[in-house]
């Protein structure tokens, strides 16, 4: 169910209608729009009668939410979501399309140190890398754990970029929650749902992968799982699906992308890294992403990719890199948008990071 408050109604008047919500056993979620706020009613798994709330102040309507998912759906937020951090201007879901760069995995500190500094050079706002590693093989490369996410803090002070990094159960997510600035959960795990409970309960913005062979409806029901916990602040990730073919790792399906959007208020990148497995495929599905509207980018980028520990394949040089943001500037202004310039020197736009206060939801 969902209520949607009056243009004029204040502050109180939400305040007594989540109070009520909340006073028959179930969760109130308040989305502030920029034309009106909406509440979301969950937990209710019998029937609700509208009349509780139709006499109420400031209450305009009660609407009755058919789709399984009701706090990802554009019926309870019409505006986009806009997910922002403390002490960074970077945003994911706004008019400038969010590039997030990096290695598959840190290897170590100084080549985590190296792309940072090139990706950051060359515009990109966040950088991503893995220090915990979900591999097919338990004898493949696992990730530097804690250790990585300590060179990944320190990226953060040196360079300036947002720490994106996964989370592989409750134990790292924990860990990641303090070091990062954006807890992954990856396409393996978009169904483990104690773990997006989990995600919905931390205090930082999530990036949620689609999983390797799931539907639209079941993505945004796995986001679903994370609002319904608290954490609005989630964005989502095309990364490719499983199908017959066999020129690419993964199939990119980029109608996705509009698709989402047309359903849901929240933000959409996309991976053609792990979405295509070969380095000549990630530039031309990165113009096609941007051009199809997706919010952002997220690329593998690594100094050396033939001595990669983990995708070596997908990820691009830094010379290569360096085109593609060229290009996708080129196609976001045509479309009304934007891609940060390059920085002379990445270090001067560092900032403090605010670990308690993660990011927080606006409207485009």
């Amino acid at each position: 169910m969902l209520i949607v408050m009056k243009a004029h109604a204040t502050e109180e008047d939400v305040r007594r209608v989540c109070e009520r919500i909340e006073s028959l056993g179930f969760r109130a979620h308040s989305m502030p729009g920029a034309q009106r706020t909406a509440i979301g009613i969950t937990g209710n798994e019998t029937e609700l009668d509208p009349g509780t709330f139709d006499e109420m102040v400031g209450v305009q309507e009660v609407i009755r939410v058919s789709k399984p998912y009701k706090l990802v759906s554009r019926d309870l937020k019409e505006e986009d979501t806009i997910v922002r951090f403390p002490n960074s201007d970077a945003t994911v879901g706004g008019d400038e399309v969010a590039v997030m760069a990096g290695p598959c995995a840190v290897e170590s500190r100084e080549q985590a140190l190296a792309t940072a500094g090139h990706v950051a050079r060359a515009g990109a706002r966040f950088f991503r890398g893995g220090a915990y590693k979900p591999r097919t093989s338990p004898y493949t490369f696992q990730g530097l754990a804690e250790d990585g996410l300590k060179i990944l803090a320190e990226i953060r002070d040196r360079f300036g970029l947002l720490i994106v990094t996964e989370a592989v159960d409750n134990e790292s997510l924990d860990l990641v929650e303090k070091y990062a600035d954006m807890i992954q959960i990856g396409a393996r795990n978009m169904q483990n749902f104690s773990l997006l409970k989990r995600a919905g309960r931390a205090r930082k913005p999530v990036l949620l992968k689609r999983g390797m062979s799931a539907t639209l409806e079941e993505f945004l029901m796995a986001a679903e799982y994370i609002m319904s916990e608290g954490n609005y602040n989630v964005v989502l990730c095309e990364r490719g699906v499983r199908t017959f073919a066999d020129h690419t790792r993964n199939t990119l399906d980029l109608s996705l992308v509009p698709a989402v959007q047309r359903l849901s208020h929240l933000p959409i990148i996309v991976d053609p890294s792990h979405g295509t497995g070969k380095r000549n495929k990630v530039t031309p599905l990165s113009r096609a992403a941007v051009a199809v509207g997706a919010d952002g980018l997220i690329i593998e980028v690594h100094p050396d990719p033939d001595r990669a520990l983990s995708d070596g394949k997908q990820s691009l040089y830094p010379d290569q890199f360096d085109q593609l943001m060229i290009e996708i500037r080129q196609i976001a202004n045509v479309l009304g948008r934007s891609v940060a310039e390059p920085v002379l020197n990445p270090g001067a736009r560092r900032s403090t990071p605010v670990a308690a206060n993660a990011g927080t939801v606006a409207a485009r």
